[in-house]
């Protein structure tokens, strides 16, 4: 009985130690996805999706159909998708109720970082806020008080500076960053967050996403609160206008970007990874509309 059992077990080891490694298995079936098979409602839906997103509005019939059939034409390949993207972002051709799609996507830009900072305030608002200083910087002439005079002014030209970076930007005399320090630096944006404490927390939330470190916080109450010289970020400040531009030259400005088109585009955070990809071209070029187009073209963006 015990030979019977050395001779199973020296068979099975024999075995064993004689098997093949298993083979490599190559699998075939990993090609790029046919976007042929794309169903009609799906690539309506993601047409629908850009133009909302890029100019505020749903395509018209006539646009639907040439535009469904000219990524049809291309097999829904990504350079027909960049092509719809930029067309909504650049074209200049003249629309009616639009002015035309580069009009009507820098408008949607404006009004989406309003949204962002001032609470969505319309223009009207901001006008009539700047009729109020005026009447008080007439005021102010009539009595003699130069002072308050002269800071009147200044916040009027701040209040129409707002209204006007949206045409400043569409000209490109202007950049994101600039456009983010004007949304800050107004009596609205005051109004909304009184007192140098708010502001404060309110600009690290509105451009980072986060909340000021009390050493950050400390140095930023330094500057706008008082005036004084200090250090913010790596940049020295003694105003509040220097703070707000300490905050929109940093990196994590454009990083603040690139997460807000995340959750714009697609309801979620970027992961560390494509922060990390975006920002090799972003914080060199601070190229918006690029940025726009990298998420916009993905299977992901499109559900395909």
């Amino acid at each position: 009985m015990k030979s019977f059992i050395l001779f199973v077990v020296s068979s099975i080891l024999l075995f064993t130690a004689c098997k093949k490694d298993p083979e490599l298995v190559v699998v075939t079936d990993n090609s790029a996805p046919y976007y042929g098979e794309v169903p009609t409602v799906k690539l309506e839906n993601y047409i629908n999706r850009i133009f909302i997103d890029l100019i505020g509005r749903e395509p018209l019939d006539a646009e639907m159909q040439a535009e469904t059939a000219n990524l049809r034409a291309s097999d829904i390949s990504i350079a027909s998708r960049e092509t719809l993207i930029t067309k909504l972002q650049t074209d200049t051709t003249y629309i009616v109720g639009d002015s035309s799609y580069k009009h009507a996507y820098y408008n949607r830009f404006y009004e989406l970082c309003k949204a962002r900072t001032l609470e969505a305030a319309s223009n009207s608002v901001i006008s009539s806020e700047a009729g109020i200083f005026k009447n008080g910087a007439k005021q102010d002439s009539i009595a003699g008080d130069s002072l308050n005079f002269e800071l009147a002014k200044n916040k009027i030209n701040k209040l129409y500076e707002v209204i006007d970076c949206e045409e400043d930007y569409r000209m490109d005399s202007m950049e994101v960053k600039d456009v983010f320090a004007q949304m800050l630096d107004n009596a609205i944006y005051d109004k909304i967050n009184m007192n140098s404490f708010n502001f404060i927390n309110a600009a690290f939330n509105d451009l980072f996403f986060r909340f000021p470190t009390s050493n950050e916080f400390n140095a930023a109450y330094e500057m706008v609160e008082y005036d004084r010289t200090a250090i913010l970020l790596g940049a020295a400040g003694q105003s509040k206008g220097d703070c707000i531009q300490v905050l929109v030259n940093s990196k994590e400005f454009y990083e603040g970007v690139i997460r807000w088109m995340y959750l714009n585009l697609l309801a979620r955070e970027p992961t560390t990874a494509e922060i990390y990809t975006a920002m090799q071209t972003f914080y060199t070029d601070h190229d918006v509309q690029k940025l726009q187009l990298d998420i916009m073209k993905l299977d992901e963006y499109a559900n395909f």
